[in-house]
């Protein structure tokens, strides 16, 4: 999958993160934390995870994490690739469960 269009999710709120994604040539991650000392492992272990069960191949992911939990990590990344790739029409919709 490939990011096309520029795209948001998510707030700045605390315990929430804003997700930006736009077109890139390769797949490029940027990460920033309010808490990235203590969870800067575990908050790029979710996002890489959901973008390869998404099989993103391009696109500038930018990640401002603001004491997000797991599970909002993972619907935020999710909801701000699809809503800026081209793909939404043919994506098995049972790999996001």
């Amino acid at each position: 999958m490939k990011i096309v269009q520029e795209a948001t999710a998510g707030t700045l709120e605390s315990s929430d993160l804003l997700v930006k994604v736009q077109p890139n040539q390769g797949l490029e991650v940027v990460i920033n934390s309010d808490v990235n000392k203590q969870f800067g492992d575990q908050i790029r272990k979710v996002v890489d995870n959901t973008l390869q069960t998404l099989n993103v191949t391009d696109g500038l992911v930018i990640i401002d994490d603001k004491g997000a939990l797991d599970c909002a990590i993972k619907a935020r990344v999710e909801c701000a690739v699809l809503r800026g790739s081209d793909e939404m029409k043919t994506l098995d919709w049972s790999k996001l469960l």
